[in-house]
Parts: structure tokens; sequence; C-alpha cells
């Protein structure tokens, strides 16, 4: 029954059908080779153009056509020469193959028909030159005349040169009369008229060389005469006349210019400049000589290598230990158009030495003095400079430094004898070497170190020590010296809290030491960020721990003060997120918050927090409203009346209590005799013992400032848009409590905030909740659209995805094909590289066998 049914099918299926396009292709009659498209129903008068395909046929035309066309870009591809056939109607289809042949062939026979006889020297053809007969020349029957009329050296006859180079015939057939009798009784051969010729050229060319040395002759001649008569008729005028009748014109602004660039100094190459490695290396060499020189000075040998660097050097010194005996001869000096003795100057000398050397004692002691005090940076510069002039130029004087004056009297070069130092001038000088601070320090391991070598100096010493302290131990000396200095930033920072919590605190010290701490920052950030980041965070825990157990916290210590103010000199305030500014900042905003107010000690920290947070936000104007309600709180404790305020107080304030009265005045005719000044922040960390009349004064200054920062705050908000209810709460407070003391803020804040509307979501439509009923489509695959236009598009986008659709289908075709090609070479490649090498190893094995055979063969 099975193969009943195959039968049957193979029977329907070899039913004839129309070939896809019209095209009978061998393929079409083949059933296995057609597809039918079928169909899901059939539409009455609608055609269809696909129901049957060729799938074979359509593949193979493809596959032909990427042969034709992407395969030889594939193939031509990266490759610059191409052969392109020009030959006629290679690319011309119309043209079949018997007319291209035909074609060629008559053009190249026209090509060639013009030049068939160019090269054809038959005896039937003459050759001609310049119209005469080449054969006619050859006779050189004519005689030779020359006309050569040339003057140059070394050029040939016309003659010899129309005979050699072709053209001679017309040449020689020039004849005189009487020529022509001799030439008809006596002809001459071609090689008698050759040497003729010769003989004839060099004949001219000597006549032309003897007209030439007479011409020369001629001239020398010429010119001696001219010269025994040129001084006869020159006529040489007085010098005064000529000056007068020929003045110089005078040279404008531009050309005496142009004249001074002329002769002005070029400019010259300047110094390499050293990297930072190179200046530490030299400044820790610098300040190792100064080290070493004054000890040298200490334990007193200073003097013997002054007295004999003092001796005097002739310029004519070989410095091979040859010293010449004294030579007591005075000699002769010519001055003022005189002869002088030197021995005659030498008082005149001696006296002028001694008022110099005067001069020079004046400037060492001013020197001393300013080494002495050391106000700012540039005298501690100036002075390492002077030291280093003095104690490290081997030829100058080593004892400048001394109090006696010692150093003018080695500087007289016309002494003979250095004076001799005496035993209390050489203990002076020790004594002064001992007292002079130490130009090498080693960087201290810990904080007790860096507290011993500090202690027991001035605030101008402790800056020299840390900063030779810092070159000495510069990073680029040493691989351990990184570590060192960035231990020694958090030293500082605990040094400078130490100091500040001093009674009194040592603020002058403090200021002294902030540039070292700068540039420690400058050359390692990371490590002083978190040396910064550390302190802070202990310091906020600590606090927090403090209102865990008390419930209130006390005011900041100065110590923690100075390290918010090294905090805003250190890192910038003004970024919207820093890591350690904005630790800093929250520590500012909690102590303005939580810390308690209790006396006039807190009162004066809170103002310079209040300074600190102002500093913090004056780049960035942000709002910080710890601060508003702060100076809020800080101008009610001036308020005597706590009833009906009209303002609200935050903590930690309160509106009425023990310590809301501190700022109220005692006696409040004191303001007659308080005068305006700074407030000093020693009195921030204890408040010394005043009569009631000084403290009042302190309290008239507290609000001052308070006053002073209300003013700078409004300055600085004054932009925003809430900057009237910011600052309302203070308006209500001066105007009805305080109302002539600072007028300039009261006429800053607007009476009444202007009205903006309440903020309010926008109204939208609200969102309904998805339903679960289908949805119905009841165009059924129609193209949506309403008007002619949206039709349009719509249309434009079907037909955009079809196309896409189509080239990406051709894209992935135009792959396979590629990658089929790639493989076919690859494989073709490599048969051919495994025939040759078995044909190599054919070879070889023939070879061996053949070795073989012959060594059997020789053995038998």
């Amino acid at each position: 029954i099975n193969k009943t049914i195959i039968v049957h099918q193979l029977v329907f299926c070899a039913v004839p059908l129309p070939a896809a396009g019209g095209d009978h292709h061998p393929i079409s009659k083949n059933p296995f080779e057609v597809k039918i498209n079928r169909k899901k129903f059939d539409v009455l008068g609608r055609k269809s153009k696909h129901d049957v395909g060729l799938p074979g046929v359509s593949r193979s035309r493809a596959i032909q056509k990427r042969k034709d066309t992407l395969l030889k870009e594939f193939r031509l591809k990266d490759k610059n020469n191409t052969f392109i056939d020009r030959r006629f109607g290679e690319y011309d289809s119309k043209l079949t193959p018997e007319e291209k042949i035909l074609q060629r062939f008559t053009l190249e026979r026209q090509r060639t028909q013009d030049r068939k006889d160019m090269y054809n020297l038959n005896e039937e053809e003459e050759l001609t030159h310049y119209g005469q007969s080449l054969a006619e020349m050859e006779k050189m029957t004519d005689v030779i005349d020359s006309d050569s009329d040339s003057e140059e050296k070394g050029l040939l006859s016309a003659e010899l040169t129309a005979t050699h180079f072709g053209g001679g015939g017309g040449l020689l057939r020039k004849k005189s009369a009487g020529d022509d009798e001799e030439e008809e009784h006596k002809p001459r051969s071609r090689q008698e008229l050759i040497e003729e010729l010769i003989i004839k050229s060099k004949q001219e060319k000597r006549e032309r060389q003897t007209q030439k040395e007479e011409a020369q002759e001629l001239t020398e001649k010429l010119d001696q005469e001219w010269k025994s008569i040129q001084n006869l008729l020159a006529h040489k005028t007085p010098k005064a006349e000529r000056t007068d009748e020929t003045d110089k014109p005078k040279l404008d602004q531009y050309d005496m210019m142009v004249r001074e660039l002329g002769f002005e100094m070029k400019a010259q190459p300047s110094e390499k400049l050293k990297s930072a490695e190179e200046l530490a290396r030299e400044e820790r060499q610098r300040l190792q000589t100064l080290e070493a020189d004054r000890l040298k000075r200490m334990m007193g040998d200073a003097e013997e290598d002054a007295v004999q660097t003092n001796t005097h050097i002739s310029a004519d010194d070989m410095n091979d230990g040859f010293i010449l005996d004294g030579d007591d001869r005075k000699t002769l000096a010519y001055k003022d158009g005189k002869w002088n003795i030197e021995g005659e100057e030498e008082e005149k000398e001696d006296e002028d030495g001694d008022e110099e050397g005067g001069e020079e004692e004046e400037e060492e002691d001013d020197e001393d003095d300013a080494e002495g005090e050391e106000d700012d940076e540039e005298g501690e510069d100036d002075d390492e400079d002077d030291a280093d002039e003095d104690h490290c130029d081997l030829q100058s004087d080593e004892g400048s430094e001394d109090e006696d004056g010692q150093g003018a009297e080695e500087e007289q070069v016309c002494a003979e004898e250095p004076p001799a130092v005496s035993e209390e001038q050489k203990k002076a000088a020790q004594e002064a070497a001992k007292a002079e601070l130490p130009y090498t320090f080693p960087a201290p391991e810990s904080y007790s170190d860096l507290k011993q070598l500090l202690q027991g100096h001035g605030s101008e010493q402790q800056r020299l020590i840390l900063d030779r302290t810092l070159k000495c131990n510069h990073p680029s000396l040493s691989a351990g010296n990184k570590a060192k200095l960035q231990k020694l930033f958090g030293f500082l920072l605990e040094y400078v809290g130490d100091l500040a919590t001093q009674n009194p605190p040592d603020l002058r010290t403090v200021s002294a030491l902030i540039p070292q701490i700068c540039g420690l920052c400058q050359m390692f950030p990371e490590a002083a960020c978190k040396a910064v980041q550390t302190l802070l965070s202990d310091s906020g825990h600590s606090m927090e721990e403090t209102l865990e157990v008390k419930g209130r916290a006390p005011m900041p210590d100065l110590d923690m003060l100075v390290l918010l103010k090294i905090t805003a000199l250190l890192f910038p305030s003004s970024d919207f997120r820093h890591p350690v500014t904005t630790p800093a900042f929250l520590f500012l905003s909690q102590a303005l918050t939580r810390c308690a107010v209790v006396s006039l000690e807190d009162v004066c920290k809170g103002l310079v927090l209040c300074c600190l947070a102002l500093e913090y936000v004056s780049l960035s104007q942000r709002i910080f409203p710890e601060l508003l309600n702060f100076l809020l709180g800080l101008l009610h404790l001036t308020v005597s009346d706590k009833h009906n305020m009209g303002y609200t107080v935050v903590s930690p304030f309160r509106r009425q209590g023990k310590s809301c009265d501190l700022l109220v005045l005692k006696d409040p005719n004191v303001s007659h005799s308080w005068n305006r000044k700074p407030i000093s922040l020693q009195t921030a960390h204890r408040l010394p013992a005043q009569s009631p009349v000084e403290r009042d004064h302190y309290r008239l200054s507290l609000i001052d400032s308070c006053l002073d920062l209300v003013k700078r705050c409004t300055w600085l908000y004054k932009d925003l848009p809430s900057y009237a209810h910011i600052f309302q709460p203070i308006r209500a407070l001066l105007l009805k409590h305080l109302p002539d003391l600072h007028r300039e803020i009261l006429d800053a804040i607007p009476e009444k905030p202007s009205q903006h509307a309440p903020l309010v979501f926008k109204k939208k439509k609200p969102i309904p909740l998805k339903l679960f009923t289908p949805k119905i489509v009841l165009d059924y695959g129609k193209k949506r659209g309403n008007t002619k236009e949206e039709k349009e598009r719509e249309r434009l986008k079907h037909k955009y995805k079809r196309e896409f659709k189509g080239a990406l289908r051709e894209i992935r075709k135009d792959t396979r094909f590629l990658a089929r090609e790639k493989l076919s070479d690859v494989m073709s490649r490599d048969a051919e590289r495994k025939r040759k090498v078995k044909e190599l190893y054919g070879s070889l094995a023939t070879q061996e066998g053949e070795w073989k055979a012959l060594k059997r063969k020789n053995r038998k």
C-alpha cells in the first residue's frame, strides 16, 4: 500500500508546471525542485504572482551574481594595482566575438600602415639631408672654402664641424674661380681635404691667441700711463671747505634706533631649571656645610682656618708649595703724573681701611641683630644667605659674626701679619657658635621628640627649626623621609593644639607654624586628609559621649577652634562635598546647635565658631541656618525683657533661665566710655578677673561683633528669594528691643516679606487602573491612520521595515558566502601544501632508497 501511495504521489508531482518569471529552466521540469506557495483561502479577482517558486534556480543565480560582484571586490580588497583590459570592444556586450576580432585586426593594420616603410633602406629610395642627396655628399668632390669667423677660444671651425657632423657637402662645394682651374688639373682626395681643414683651424687658433696677447699688453700699458697722470687730474679741496661743503645729513630717530638695536646685547641662554630633587639636595648640602662650620667655630678651630685663608695669593701663583723669601723692596707706582713709592701710600690706605672696617663692623652688627630677631620668613632666608656667605666661603673671613667686630680687621688684605686672637675673643666666638641654632635636624620619630626639639625656643626660632628639618629630610633625599614627614604633620597638629590650650595660649607660635603645616599638606595631601579627619571624628565622638552622659556639651576649646581655622586654610571650603571640609562643616553645625552657652567665654567661642562658619560659606553662599539661629540667640541674651518677644529662640538657647542675661549691661551708661576694639582669642580660653565696668565693656565688644556678623550675613544672603523670611526674627528683635543699636541691618531687611504663592503639586489627570477586559480590534489588519498624511507615513514606515528586513537578509547571505569562500581558500591552500609535502617526502624516500641500494651494491 505504501509503495502504491508513493507512486501516485510521484505521478501527481510529475505534472509539468510553469517556471517562475517565464524562464524555462531545466530545473523547472524537476518536480522536486519546485516549491508551491499554498494559500489559506482564495480571493476572487486577485492574481497571484508567486504561486510557484524555484528555490534552486534563485539560489544559483544569487550565488553567480555574488561571484561576479562581491567575490571580485573581495579578491581586489586592499590591492592598489589592477589590470584593465583596454582592448577594443572588450566590455561591449553588443559586439560578437567575431566582430571584435575583425575590428581589432582593422585597427592594427591602420596603425602599422604608416610605419611599415620607416626603416626600409632599399636602393630604390634616395635619402636626403637638408634637401640634398646623401649619395652626392659622400663623394666629397667639392673644395672646402673656410668662412669661419669664430673668435671664441676652443671652438671648431665651421668647415670641420660641417664635415664631421653632417651638411658638409654644401660647404665643400664652395670654390673660388682660381681653384676651379687647379682642381681640373689636380683632383684632391678626401683625406687631403680633411688635413687641410685641420691645418687651417690650428692657424686660426694661433692668430686669435696672438691678437688676445697683444690686446692685453696694450691694456696694461694704458693703465700705467693713466696712473701717472691721475694725480694731476685730481682736485683736492681744503679740509675746512670740504667739511662745510659736504655736511653730513642728520640721522632721524628711526635710524638712530636701528643703529642702537644693532649694538644691543643679544639674549644669553638661561641656565637649566633645576628639579625639586636637585634643589632639595643643594639645600641640604648648604645646611650641612653651615653646620660643619658652626661646629668648627664652637670647637675653636675656625680662627686657624681664618688665618690660613687670609694670606695673600698672587695671580701668578702656581700653587705648587714654593715660597719666595720676603721681599722688603719698595715698588714704584705712577699716579697723577708722578712716581710714588708704595710706602708713602700705606698710611692713607690704613686710614681708609680703618674707616671701611668700622663701616663693615656696623653692617655686621646690623646683620647679627637681624639674625637674632628673625621677624618674618624673608628675613630668615636673608640671614641664612648671609650665614652661607660668611661661613661657606673658605676665602672669606669666618669670624664675621663675632660681637667684638674682628671681621673688619681680618678683611684687611694689606696687613702683612694677621692680628693675634686673644683667649677671651676665642671663648666669645665659641659661646656665640653654641648659642646659634644648628643647621641640620633629624626628623622626630614621636610627638615627645618634636616637643623636646621645639620647646625653649621663640616662635621664629621654632619656625626656623621646622624649616631646616623639612629641608634636611626632603622626601627625594631618602626612601624613609616620606613616612617621617607624614608623621610630622600629625605631630604638628597635636603640638599646635597644645600651644592653644596653654595658659595663656601661645597663638603667635601657632601663626608662625602655619606655613610649615601648609607646605606639608601640599607635599602629602592624603596623609594630611586622614590626620585632620581623625581629629574631627574624635572630637565629634567625644561631644556625642558627653551629650549622652550629661545631656549637654561644653563649647569646643581653643585647640579645636584653631584646627577648624587650619582646615579652612588647607582645604577648599566651597566644594559641594569634600572629605575634610564637609565633616568640619557638620562639626560646626553640631557645636552651634548642641553646645550650651553658660559664660562669657562660651559667648566668645560661639562668635569664633560663627566667624569660621561664615568663612566656610562665603564662596559657595550656602545657607547655614544654625549660624543665623545662633546669632539670634546671642542677640536674645542682650534683651532684658523676655516677655512679648515676637520671635522664637531655638536650642541651645532658652527663652528664660539662669544664663539668659549674660549680655545684659549692668550699667546702661557704660556705653559712653566704651571704645571699639577687637576681641582677643585669649579671652576665649579664660577671662581674666575684671571690674564690672570692664566686663560691661567686654559685653559691648561681644554685642558689636555679633551685630557685625549679622550684617555680613545680610550681605551674603541678600539675593535669596527667602531673604526677608530668614531675617524677619532678627529684624523683629532689633526693632522692638534694640532699635538704635544697629540701624544698617534694619534698613537692609524689608519690613514685610514679599508674598509668594504656596507650593502645590501640578494637577494631573488620574491614571485609571488597568482592566482585564481584552481589547477588541475591529479593523483586522487595516492600516491605521485617519488623515492622508498619517496613512502615507504608515505606508512609508511599513515599506521601510520591509526593506530593512530584506537588507538584513542579503547582508547575512553575503557574509555566509564570503565565509564559504574564505574556508574554501584555506582548504585549497592546505591541500596544496599537503600535496607538496607528500611530494617532498616521496622524493626524499626515493633518494634514500637509491642511496641504500648503492650502499648495498658497494658492500657486495
